[in-house]
């Protein structure tokens, strides 16, 4: 007796250190598809995370946030994020037009900031491979008000919508001007693709391309169906420059409000050609 005795202070301090351990250890967060994410700062994650997400996912969630930092990023590598992917949204809604990226691959997005306080996170996976999956954080950041009288300095952009084809604007030389590389960072998009579709309706020429490559996006509206990813254009001028169905371009212009690609008669437009490939990779890389 005098021996269990003498263990019991022993094993209650045990008990306690345990329980103490417990208490501050907090338990990893479990991750579900999709939902509304509220307070000032949490996480967020793909379904079952640190485990493989599962296949055929579509989860959405819509949070109130100022910046989203992802701490750990694996969804099945493509080069178009075909497949699997993280899309985010500026808003609280789907929409091309304001879409800020599209993710995919092991190397985790710079931290995103929201325009307008929320975001809409959406992530698919298709039937075949997945990955590791992400963890994100998010935090609400005030916007400073800045404290300067000093003008901020600002640059002008030309205003693609509502664009009319006037006598002025399509009597202007149909010529492309400058090289791939000098044309490169004036535009808003860069594409190589197959006109599929064309129609001419008040002027204009409004045409569907499927994508080959794409080496800018900004804020291009792109529709996918499976893996076949395709783009709206419209050439305000309708033959300058002038697209043909079933032939293959590399196109550069402007993108309007409406997502849609505009493409004026000084655009930089040529035939692609394999030749070209190596060249616009490395564009894709270049910091404008």
């Amino acid at each position: 007796m005098r021996g269990a005795n003498a263990w019991a202070p022993l094993c209650l301090l045990l008990a306690a250190a345990t329980q103490l351990s417990r208490q501050q250890s907090p338990e990893r967060p479990v991750f579900t598809c999709g939902g509304i994410l509220t307070g000032e700062s949490g996480f967020i994650g793909s379904e079952g995370f640190p485990g493989v997400y599962p296949p055929n996912s579509k989860c959405t969630w819509k949070i109130t946030l100022i910046e989203l930092k992802f701490e750990k990023f694996d969804v099945e590598r493509d080069n178009y994020c075909r497949y699997d992917y993280v899309a985010v949204f500026n808003g609280g809604e789907v929409n091309d037009a304001r879409r800020i990226g599209k993710y995919c691959g092991d190397s985790p997005p710079a931290p995103i900031v929201s325009e307008r306080n929320e975001l809409l996170i959406q992530f698919l996976s298709d039937l075949s491979l997945t990955a590791d999956g992400f963890i994100g954080h998010y935090i609400f950041r005030p916007k400073k008000l800045p404290t300067t009288t000093e003008q901020p300095v600002t640059t002008t952009f030309p205003v693609t919508t509502g664009l009319k084809p006037t006598v002025a604007l399509c009597q202007q030389k149909c010529r492309r001007t400058g090289t791939l590389e000098g044309n490169y960072c004036s535009s808003d998009f860069v594409l190589a693709g197959t006109v599929i579709t064309t129609i001419t309706r008040d002027g204009s020429l409004h045409a569907t391309v499927s994508i080959i490559n794409i080496y800018k996006e900004g804020n291009l509206a792109i529709q996918q169906a499976g893996k076949n990813m395709s783009a709206r254009l419209t050439v305000v001028c309708k033959q300058c420059p002038l697209l043909r169905r079933g032939l293959n371009y590399i196109i550069m212009g402007q993108v309007g409000e409406d997502g849609r690609g505009k493409i004026m008669p000084n655009s930089f437009i040529m035939m692609f050609k394999t030749k070209n490939q190596k060249l616009l990779d490395a564009l894709k890389n270049k910091q404008c």
